[in-house]
């Protein structure tokens, strides 16, 4: 097998059934994910990419497979599953898929633990098998179809080398007598949590500059924060896709009551103005006789005893580190 032998683009149950027979006999699969979370609001896996040394894989999960059958892959424990950089990966297949990953192998972190300068896959790949990386599509839209033949080429490179590498560490780690560190480590990836989506009413108080405002003007920011999330929600796009966070904040600073107002903060397009600014100044109205949500407890400053501790903690895990 090449880097320039096609993937095979897996879209049919048929397909998959026996795409998972093979794999399932084989001691250990690359894995990767692709997801669209620059351009929707409801973030899905979109591709997931498989390497044996037989073939290179594409499953698409927006062809209406049944994943069931890569879910069990996923679960068995005879099957290593090789990632790199694996923990939003994982996160991903288990909400998408509803399945647990057992023995994983994450090359990054391989890679951290042998010391090696440089973690990045593009670089590991450069420095390891010559391979140089095209960045055009680090941020495509892995959610829209047709894919562009060029952008599966990419995808496919993000496993096709990791099970050659995952051997080169798997060596370099029993040469440092490192192994068990590695399998906990990837123990503890596998544990990763299901994902969760990043929006909602939930992530306001992770706003920058939001404790920096007045309550007046957090009330304000809270009503339109509100506003755009259900908003993105709606057209399934990224809440930054609507307005920016930056010109929320602006809005609940300048507390405009008039159309041509909204024409002076930043960020706010003529066209954002002709869509949005009526609502927006009703939202500005509603923040300016209401309050802010409840701020999340703040936790009191440890003693000073327990900050040295901390602090001499940290410097002796420095030096055990170097």
């Amino acid at each position: 097998m090449t880097n320039s032998t096609p993937p095979k683009v897996i879209t049919s149950s048929n397909q998959l059934a026996a795409l998972v027979d093979d794999l399932s006999a084989q001691p250990a699969v690359a894995v990767d994910t692709e997801s669209n979370s620059l351009y929707v609001y409801h973030e899905r896996v979109c591709l997931i990419q498989l390497s044996t040394p037989n073939g290179d894989y594409i499953v698409d999960p927006l062809a209406d497979l049944d994943l069931a059958g890569l879910a069990d892959l996923f679960a068995n424990p005879d099957v290593q599953k090789v990632f790199h950089a694996a923990e939003q990966d994982v996160a991903g297949i288990k909400r998408d898929l509803g399945c647990r990953v057992v023995n994983l192998f994450d090359t990054m972190w391989a890679a951290r633990i042998l010391g090696w300068p440089r973690v990045g896959l593009g670089s590991i790949l450069e420095e390891t098998f010559g391979v140089h990386t095209n960045k055009r599509y680090q941020r495509y839209n892995w959610g829209k179809r047709p894919l562009d033949p060029k952008a599966l080429v990419y995808a496919r490179r993000d496993t096709h080398y990791l099970l050659p590498l995952r051997d080169l560490q798997m060596e370099a780690l029993a040469r440092a007598g490192r192994e068990q560190e590695a399998a906990e480590v990837f123990a503890r990836l596998a544990e990763t949590k299901p994902a969760t989506n990043p929006h909602g009413p939930e992530s306001f108080w992770r706003v920058k500059g939001v404790h920096d405002l007045t309550g007046r003007e957090q009330a304000i920011l809270w009503q339109l924060y509100l506003w755009r999330d259900r908003e993105a929600s709606r057209r399934d796009r990224p809440p930054f896709k609507i307005i920016g966070t930056k010109t929320l904040v602006a809005l609940a600073q300048s507390r405009p009551r008039r159309l041509e107002e909204l024409a002076e903060v930043p960020g706010l397009s003529s066209y954002l103005v002709r869509r949005y600014g009526e609502t927006i100044l009703e939202l500005v109205a509603r923040g300016m006789t209401s309050s802010p949500p409840e701020p999340p407890p703040r936790f009191p400053r440890p003693r000073k005893a327990v900050m040295a501790r901390h602090q001499a903690l940290r410097t002796w895990r420095r030096q055990v580190a170097a």
